[in-house]
């Protein structure tokens, strides 16, 4: 959808609550309701899409700051889209002070505002003018990356294997990318301290493969970038995270199906084809692998994930490792593997997981 098309929605809905105000009618927004409780996940389109659910607000004396906090927001995203600037979700909060008592007294507040007008009129923040502040990821290997520079007009041309120590960062909208690759697979891996051993020993290049790091949960540009990578050049994609509840049904489940809260933008923010290398609760027995004790907070996030999260309970495979996780009862970190030796992960683990990625988690 273009930004214009976004513009429309937005002249339509503040069209719509002018007439019930003129007619003496009290006026509705009406929006999905967002979180697990309202997804469905189907393996043929492979990520979260948001179900029937739908939460509607009317203005009244007890609704009426949070009701004009949304029109305002509306306006404010028609302003961005008219002028074409980019808003950053900060200083959207920070805009807001000027609105007087409609003004956001923290940044969460915007943000799920924000959020709302997403999923009410199913586009993207990017295409209501606002953008992201969070970090996109790191990229190296076997891929040049097609920018524009955004002054003159040039075409720029940015090989990821030439950035020495560093990498190439994900810019914050990487639609206007372009892509040129030979690479066989990405690798997107959770740290950052993992991201920097495989990419000092220059691992893709042994592999020819493409490394990202997610640096945690992926951002959406991060996410973005995957996918149109991995979509437009057929490259599978291999997640390597730590062993962990939070690394499965947030960081990695994030990667491939996208979240709840997010189910109205997930088609795009998602990789359905990425798969699970490691670090498998099987993967402790079989390397020897030194662990910590699960959390209470852990087993509640693995116990929720069987019981709640439709894409766990979709998967027998992963039904069974987290199962098996829990009756452990330990987790592991990518870093274990040190305890071999530094590069133990590099000339061993993944080599040989690589030779088998018919075994990887779904």
């Amino acid at each position: 959808m273009e930004n214009t098309d976004a513009r429309d929605l937005l002249i339509k809905c503040a069209s719509s609550v002018k007439k019930s105000i003129e007619t003496g009618r009290k006026p509705q927004l009406k929006l999905p309701r967002r979180g697990l409780g309202n997804v469905i996940y189907s393996p043929k389109t492979g990520y979260f899409k948001l179900d029937k659910k739908k939460i509607t607000r009317t203005l009244t004396y007890n609704t009426v700051k949070s009701f004009a906090q949304s029109l305002r927001m509306m306006g404010l995203c028609k302003e961005t889209i008219e002028s074409e600037e980019e808003v950053s979700k900060r200083e959207a909060y920070y805009i807001s002070k000027n609105w007087e008592d409609a003004r956001f007294d923290q940044q969460p507040e915007s943000d799920a505002v924000m959020e709302d007008l997403e999923a009410m009129f199913e586009v993207n923040r990017e295409q209501l003018g606002f953008v992201p502040e969070e970090k996109g990821g790191e990229v190296a290997g076997r891929l040049k990356v097609i920018d524009t520079d955004r002054q003159r007009g040039d075409r720029i041309e940015i090989d990821c294997t030439r950035f020495g120590r560093g990498a190439y960062s994900i810019p914050i909208s990487v639609e206007e990318l372009e892509f040129e690759t030979s690479a066989e697979f990405i690798l997107a891996i959770e740290t950052a301290g993992m991201f920097q051993r495989l990419n000092n020993h220059a691992f893709w290049d042994d592999t020819n493969s493409i490394l990202i790091s997610m640096g945690g949960v992926p951002t959406r540009a991060c996410r973005r970038f995957i996918r149109r990578l991995s979509e437009e050049n057929n490259i599978p994609v291999y997640a390597f995270v730590d062993g962990d509840p939070y690394g499965y049904s947030n960081i990695y489940r994030t990667l491939t199906v996208g979240s709840g809260n997010s189910a109205h933008i997930n088609e795009f923010f998602c990789v359905p084809e990425a798969s699970l290398l490691g670090v498998t609760p099987y993967d402790i027995d079989k390397y020897d692998l030194p662990t910590h004790p699960l959390s209470e907070r852990d087993i509640k996030r693995a116990k929720d994930a069987l019981k709640n999260d439709p894409f766990f309970k979709h998967h027998k495979q992963w039904q069974k490792a987290l199962k098996k996780m829990i009756k452990m009862g330990v987790r592991v970190e990518q870093q274990a593997f040190a305890k071999h030796s530094l590069n133990f992960v590099i000339d061993t683990y993944l080599p040989e997981k690589l030779a088998k990625t018919g075994n990887f988690l779904p």
